[in-house]
């Protein structure tokens, strides 16, 4: 029987974020071109985004059958096994047949079609107790993280780590939003237009709602709106609220000299510009040239032309003469804050991982700490949920350079960012009690960041 396109395409991708490392987002975006079917294209992008969600709590029910590991098997055999089952399990309106034979199809179209009667027998067996809530199959007495990472889909020293520090009510919540298709939300780069440009983004055909943070952004929901006109116009750009709020702490005036270190894809650069005005200087860099290039291309897009692009190492001597009123350091980080987003992030992550980011962060932050003129401010930010990457990073900055440099008070970042929220918003409430900026996913419909703010004395 033929493969349906939808089922195709996500085997596809699946095959490349195994093998490759790849993005799913990334490689479902190239595709899933204009000549797709939308119901082929929603169907892939819930059997690619879906299943990296709930791998673990897939492969869990496939052992029952399997009596080893999926790990054991060849790629293209276990992954057409994990979207036979997914589909069983999730997706109610996928009938069991089609889930069944296609799978089967699958794995003959990769050249293992001797492995068509396993992933037939094993799905069919599994079909049978479809019904079965999952935890009625847990064994007795496992450990708390154990029995939730297997029943939430997360790696059991995540979990661990997050009841330790949230408690088992918010890291539930945590784990639940992680499992949710993520809030498509967008902002607005001219407020002034917002109403205009919103009523356009409805005309074809999305449905909008208010930001959840701020007044200048909005979700959308029913389609893309990197397909709609605001989009192509550079009037919008797709941006998670919490992202859009890191540049906001800085507090750029007219004519200040920013640095953007760590910039690409670019989405925090735009405030920092409009906010700097033409008489400001922005600098927006990174380590990579093709990175570089990409922004070059969405700055056109959004008109943004007066902003200098630099490539280079940020953990290494920054190549600058002078020094910056404003720096953002948006580091490189675990990303445990955007698992919804990206869930591959939390079947490649290995907790030794967290001190190799931690050391990288910790050079950038004093490269940058380094520039940063005399009553200037720096906002270091990551989109990661762990203390190695956040709260150790900021206390060693502080006892290396004491007496140089000021932790900026929760109360004068929530004055700074007070202006730029949605109605109902305090800006106290984004801020925990150690003074830092903070979101986690579970607490609001946003990805997890975190941030804090120096002054140089």
């Amino acid at each position: 029987m033929p493969i349906s396109a939808a089922r195709r395409i996500a085997f596809d991708v699946l095959r490349r974020v195994e093998a490759e490392g790849a993005y799913a987002s990334d490689v479902l975006h190239a595709e899933l071109g204009a000549n797709i079917k939308p119901a082929d294209a929603a169907l892939a992008t819930e059997l690619t985004m879906g299943l990296l969600r709930w791998r673990r709590l897939v492969d869990f029910h496939l052992e029952r059958q399997l009596k080893k590991a999926v790990e054991r098997l060849d790629l293209p055999v276990a992954l057409a096994l994990r979207m036979g089952l997914y589909q069983l399990r999730f997706l109610e309106r996928i009938p069991a047949r089609a889930a069944v034979n296609e799978s089967v199809e699958l794995v003959k179209r990769a050249r293992k079609a001797s492995a068509g009667a396993l992933v037939n027998a094993v799905l069919r067996r599994a079909a049978s107790e479809a019904v079965i809530p999952a935890a009625k199959l847990l064994p007795a007495g496992l450990p708390q993280a154990e029995r939730l990472g297997i029943l939430y889909s997360h790696p059991s020293w995540m979990v661990e780590r997050w009841l330790v520090r949230l408690g088992e009510a918010r890291t539930i919540a945590l784990l639940e939003a992680n499992n949710r298709a993520p809030r498509l939300s967008c902002a607005l780069h001219d407020a002034a237009q917002g109403g205009e440009v919103i009523a356009a983004v409805e005309r074809a055909g999305l449905r909008v709602e208010p930001g959840q943070l701020l007044s200048a952004a909005f979700g959308v929901s029913g389609g893309s709106p990197a397909r709609t006109e605001a989009f192509r116009a550079g009037k919008i750009s797709i941006q998670d609220e919490a992202s859009q709020a890191i540049p906001l702490l800085l507090g750029v005036r007219p004519g200040d000299r920013v640095l953007d270190l760590c910039a690409a894809p670019g989405g925090k650069t735009p405030a920092q510009a409009r906010a700097a005005g033409k008489k400001g200087v922005v600098v927006a860099a990174d380590r990579h040239a093709h990175r570089l290039r990409a922004m070059r291309e969405q700055f056109k897009r959004i008109r943004l032309p007066d902003v200098n692009l630099v490539e280079l190492d940020a953990a290494s001597a920054l190549p600058f003469r002078t020094d910056f009123d404003r720096i953002l350091v948006d580091a490189p980080c675990s990303g445990t804050g955007t698992l919804s987003r990206h869930p591959e992030i939390r079947w490649r992550l290995r907790t030794e991982q967290l001190a190799e980011f931690h050391g990288l962060q910790s050079a950038m932050l004093a490269r940058a700490l380094a520039q940063l003129a005399s009553g200037g401010r720096l906002v270091y930010s990551t989109c990661s949920l762990e203390p190695e990457e956040n709260e150790d990073i900021v206390a060693e900055a502080l006892q290396q350079r004491s007496g140089e440099i000021r932790l900026v008070t929760a109360h004068e970042l929530a004055g700074t960012l007070a202006s730029y929220l949605a109605p109902g918003v305090a800006a106290s409430d984004l801020f925990d009690d150690e003074g830092y900026f903070r979101t986690v996913p579970g607490d609001r419909p946003v990805d997890g960041f975190f941030a804090a703010a120096f002054e140089r004395i």
